[in-house]
């Protein structure tokens, strides 16, 4: 794919993996912004990105696009020491005074007004940005100001201070524009609450393991990354708050042991949960984590993860023609968006440049880049908080991850209501398959079909999750909902486990009260022809029935799919067994990697594996599931 800027030659000795330098990451920052740019308006208050607009409007998306290209030229000219050679902020500086000078107009300049979430309350994420872009840059913009552009500013910013956030994430929002107005000595009681109110909300959703959940529901996704972890931990790395940074900054180090794996070889990252099309952003929690000193990881780790997730991207024209970062995956992908995506959503993006931070003498740009961990041997990782299994293989650089605890169910939603999400409930995702369409058979599912209606997994109840040398396991329960017909069955259930060896998945079911004329599917891995990658499925207890479903819209990797699905009548309780690999191997064999399995009394299933002769041995109880490793 040819960009549509210019990149400096890649470096092979210093970047083995990816090539790219400091210097590529400047070169970004500005390709991404010359293009955003052409489309301001005379008095550079809104960037109006051509494009489907979202459901906060027009104007609120033309704020969108001036405050989340502002993050990107606040990070490219903060990590300069304030050398702007393109003058970016002069252009934002007078954004902002037109902005500003009547909020709430409708004229071509005028910000919208920060409300309430509930009424068009996108500005309040934006002014986040605007805070976090101003704090940044304060020598070479806030302080060049004059008082009455200064005091419009702050006018607009306290609105975010004054109105409800989304129950999520969103109270971060107030908690940076706070930290900011603190930071220029404009704080007062109003800032200091805010801030205690995030930090207070911030506790409730830690869920330990370096994992938050968003808001008060089991929603994991890589919004702990670029918004639950990288506020807190910029924040106290602006301001030298040491006792916030050590408390902050701990739980990103531990975060960092588990979404290190969650990288490809290939430099993609998980397809899994919302806001997709924001794509590298993914590589901000490595970015902060260097750059604040809380990681794990070598500083040769780090670059290979942010810079593998960069070039990704740009290698498979995450930017059109015209340079803009377009609503989707690698190209436009209109099932990767939400109501909420706009034309300059995908600017977000721009959170990875918190990279730049760190000065060209840093050890993130001076080490030599190192493997990252899905390149190094054969890894399985649970991680119990969120109920999540991680699994690479090192022969292909495939990442899988299989979901046993994370859903987008709001504690006070009805199943039924809130409906199955694509992005969150099926069991596994991977850093080169994506969910098909909801108007499609799903991939990765286990439903119960009852006249013609196949059921959802919502809400889904995590029962544990461990691992071991080479081997490791997540199991869960859900209660199927059926969006046409009555919406549950009295009493049916189901209790799911995911063995993982290898590249090989045991996915074991045990259904609870099935009722009369009740048919169980599983489906696998939906791959697209020619794509490289190959999906199986074997039934090994109970299945009856095996079959190719078609996928004609296809997911965010390809234009049309193809997944397996098993079938079988059933009636009661049943235990299902079946082996599944998703594998980019040239020469992989089939799915002989399990010799025997044996069922017993309802609850207890064994299998062996061919290869070494262990013996995989699952209990499913009253109070929970047993897995073990004989």
């Amino acid at each position: 794919m040819t960009l549509s800027f210019e990149l400096p030659a890649e470096d092979r000795a210093r970047s083995p993996y990816t090539g790219y330098t400091r210097a590529h990451w400047e070169a970004a920052a500005d390709g991404l912004l010359h293009a955003a740019w052409r489309w301001a308006t005379p008095g550079r208050a809104l960037l109006d990105l051509p494009g489907r607009p979202s459901a906060s409007g027009v104007r609120s998306d033309g704020l969108e696009g001036y405050a989340r290209t502002f993050l990107a030229a606040a990070f490219r000219v903060a990590g300069a020491e304030g050398k702007d050679p393109h003058g970016w902020l002069e252009r934002y500086a007078d954004g902002l005074g037109a902005g500003t000078r009547t909020p709430g107009r409708e004229d071509t300049e005028s910000w919208p007004l920060i409300l309430d979430h509930q009424v068009q309350g996108q500005p309040m994420v934006e002014s986040a940005s605007v805070a976090i872009g101003l704090r940044l840059t304060r020598p070479w913009l806030w302080d060049l100001l004059d008082d009455g552009v200064r005091d419009r500013a702050e006018e607009w910013l306290r609105g975010a201070l004054r109105h409800t956030p989304a129950p999520n994430n969103w109270y971060l929002f107030p908690y940076s524009v706070a930290g900011f107005l603190e930071s220029v000595g404009r704080g007062d009681a109003e800032t200091a609450r805010a801030r205690e109110r995030a930090l207070e909300l911030l506790e409730g959703w830690y869920r330990g393991g370096g994992w938050y959940a968003d808001g008060d529901g089991r929603a994991f996704d890589h919004y702990n990354g670029w918004a639950l972890h990288l506020y807190p931990v910029l924040d106290a790395h602006l301001s030298g708050d040491t006792e916030l940074g050590e408390r902050y900054g701990a739980r990103l180090r531990e975060h960092l042991e588990s979404h290190a794996a969650m990288f490809g070889a290939d430099g993609a990252p998980l397809y899994f949960g919302r806001s997709l099309s924001y794509r590298f952003a993914a590589g901000a929690a490595a970015g902060i984590g260097a750059v604040s000193g809380h990681t794990p990881l070598s500083p040769g780790v780090s670059r290979r993860l942010v810079s593998g997730s960069l070039r990704y991207f740009l290698e498979r024209g995450a930017t059109g023609d015209d340079g803009l970062l377009s609503l989707g995956w690698h190209g436009p992908h209109e099932a990767t968006l939400q109501t909420y995506s706009g034309p300059s959503s995908p600017y977000w993006a721009s959170k990875a440049f918190v990279a730049l931070l760190a000065p060209a003498e840093h050890p993130l740009w001076t080490a030599t880049e190192e493997p990252a961990p899905s390149e190094g041997p054969d890894r399985v990782l649970s991680v119990p908080a969120p109920g999540l299994l991680v699994q690479s293989t090192r022969a292909d650089g495939i990442v899988r991850l299989h979901n046993h605890g994370s859903d987008h169910v709001r504690p006070h939603e009805g199943e039924p209501a809130a409906g199955q999400d694509p992005l969150y409930a099926r069991q596994a995702y991977s850093t080169v398959t994506g969910p098909t369409s909801a108007a499609n058979t799903a991939d990765n599912h286990l439903s119960v079909r009852l006249g013609g209606a196949r059921s959802a997994r919502v809400r889904i109840h995590p029962l544990g999750a461990g691992h071991g040398e080479g081997w490791g396991w997540a199991a869960s329960w859900h209660r199927p909902v059926f969006p046409s017909g009555p919406p549950t069955v009295p009493g049916l259930r189901v209790e799911s486990v995911t063995v993982v060896r290898g590249r090989y998945e045991l996915r074991v079911h045990r259904v609870l009260g099935a009722p009369d004329g009740a048919r169980i599917e599983q489906t696998g891995w939906a791959t697209g022809p020619g794509d490289g990658v190959r999906s199986q499925l074997h039934g090994l207890h109970g299945w009856q029935e095996r079959e190719e479903v078609r996928a004609p819209q296809g997911t965010a990797f390809t234009r049309w799919a193809v997944l397996p699905r098993l079938s079988a009548d059933t009636r009661g309780t049943a235990l299902l067994v079946a082996l599944a690999s998703l594998t980019a191997e040239p020469d992989a064999g089939g799915l002989a990697a399990v010799a025997d399995v044996r069922a017993a009394n309802g609850d207890t299933v064994e299998a062996v594996w061919a290869w070494d002769g262990a013996r995989t041995r699952i209990v499913f109880g009253s109070a929970g599931v047993t897995v073990d490793q004989l």
